[in-house]
């Protein structure tokens, strides 16, 4: 099993190809999003301080399984960007991005996927 470190460095490469800025490790986030009494959400969400990136000075992180048997992995990367403003305002709105709104509902925030090579 790879350790947290090898985790955070591909966290990083994979911030700064989707957003074009270079990306630091600050910290993380335990968080835990419950709706009607079920969890919804419950994980560790990496914050990055950006450098170079026009609007955004942090950004959050995680990944998750992807593919057959999920043995790929899909990490999930929003910019800390209003109305993002902690970790678990960004896991919000990748709940939200993820339920494929209405144009009413669409987050103003944009959301990145992006797939590690297999």
């Amino acid at each position: 099993m790879r350790n947290k470190w090898d985790y955070i460095a591909r966290l990083e490469e994979a911030i700064m190809e989707l957003h074009c800025c270079c990306a630091s490790w600050h910290k993380t986030v335990p968080v835990h999003e419950v709706l009607r009494g079920q969890t919804v959400w419950k994980g560790d969400v990496e914050v990055f301080n950006l450098k170079g990136h026009p609007k955004a000075k942090l950004c959050y992180g995680w990944s998750r399984r992807n593919g057959k048997n999920d043995k790929g992995e899909r990490f999930v990367t929003v910019l800390g960007i209003p109305p993002v403003e902690s970790a678990l305002t960004a896991v919000r709105v990748s709940i939200v991005a993820d339920g494929k709104p209405t144009a009413k509902q669409k987050p103003k925030t944009k959301v990145a996927h992006y797939r590690t090579p297999n």
